[in-house]
Parts: C-alpha cells; sequence; structure tokens
C-alpha cells in the first residue's frame, strides 16, 4: 500500500496532464462494467463518464462511498485520473481515497491511500510500481471522508489509462519506417 502518492492536479479536459497521458496511454475505462454503491438520480455512472466537467456522480447514502470498476479480463492499468472541484462542490469534495485492486471482490487488496487538500482539476494517480503495471480484474476506488466532514462526494469525471500496445510491441518485431523496406512489408 502507498500513503499520500505523488499526485498532480490541473484542470480541464484539454489539459496537459490529460494530453501528456493520452499521447502515450489508452483509456481502457470503456472496456469496463462500472458500478456506484449508490448515487442520486440524474447524477449516476453516467455523469461520471460522459467527458463532460459540468456533471458529477453524487452519492446518496453512509460513507465510505465506492465505485467500482470491472474489466471482462486482467488488464494492464498504468494510471488512475479523477476529475474533483473544490471551489465549485465544497464539502462534496473527497478528502481520503482509498484505491484497491484484484481479481474479484472479495480479494481486493489496498494499494493506495492517499489524502487530498482542496483538489480542483484532475489527480493522476500513477497505478505502475516498480515499473510493473498494475494487473488487475476489479478497481475500487473508496471515499472515506470528504472536506469540512461533508457526508456525500461529488467526483466530475474518471479516467482509467493502460499502455498502447502496437503489433511491434507484442511480437518485439522492429518498426521499419524507411521507405526501401516499406514497399516489401505488405502482401499483395
Amino acid at each position: 500500500m502507498i500513503k499520500n502518492s505523488n499526485i498532480n492536479s490541473n484542470s480541464r479536459l484539454d489539459d496537459p496532464i490529460l494530453q501528456e497521458i493520452e499521447s502515450n496511454k489508452v483509456e481502457i475505462g470503456k472496456h469496463a462494467s462500472w458500478s456506484v454503491s449508490s448515487a442520486k438520480p440524474g447524477s449516476g455512472v453516467e455523469q461520471l463518464r460522459d467527458n463532460n466537467l459540468d456533471t458529477f456522480w453524487q452519492s446518496d447514502a453512509q460513507q465510505p462511498h465506492h465505485i467500482t470498476i470491472q474489466f471482462p479480463k486482467k488488464c494492464y492499468i498504468e494510471n488512475l485520473l479523477i476529475h474533483c472541484d473544490y471551489k465549485l462542490d465544497e464539502s462534496y469534495t473527497p478528502s481520503k481515497i482509498s484505491i484497491k485492486a484484484g481479481t474479484i471482490l472479495h480479494d481486493l487488496q489496498e494499494i493506495i491511500l492517499t489524502e487530498l487538500e482542496e483538489p480542483s482539476g484532475w489527480i493522476n494517480i500513477p497505478l505502475n510500481f516498480n515499473n510493473n503495471s498494475l494487473k488487475a480484474n476489479l478497481l475500487q476506488i473508496s471515499i472515506l471522508s470528504n472536506l469540512k466532514n461533508g457526508r456525500d462526494s461529488h467526483i466530475r469525471q474518471i479516467k482509467v489509462y493502460g499502455k498502447k500496445i502496437s503489433i511491434e510491441n507484442y511480437t518485439q518485431y522492429p518498426k521499419f519506417n524507411s521507405p526501401e523496406v516499406s514497399m516489401y512489408q505488405t502482401l499483395r
């Protein structure tokens, strides 16, 4: 378990943190099944994944609140990005978050426990340890407490990123880019 990981935050969907990660990683959250422990009507999983920073998921129960992300098979997970906005959400803003990973709900292991101080923007949580990506079927984000002792939570967006894998990386063959060699790379 890592406590108080080195996290960066920034806002907007076109910000430098997001652009840097998207340049060499791929968003794999779209392949997962998402569920939340509770939600207010009109503020559920759809708003969490709609790429709109004006909408948000709002919990509707006692803490801890959980967001569960389940992939159909084990995936290599590199980064988790969470968007929060203290200026807009105040006491609804999470202050303590736990990230758990595993293959099913019953074998989850806490891998990161972090505290946030008035987060505003994208929070980048790296999930590669010792240069190895996290390999898991299931991720669970637990909101343990909010700022100003708030009960319900707002999270505006969550994105999950994995490695971009090209055929060259997978097969370990070199990539030939010269014109002389490229004319032989396909069959007619």
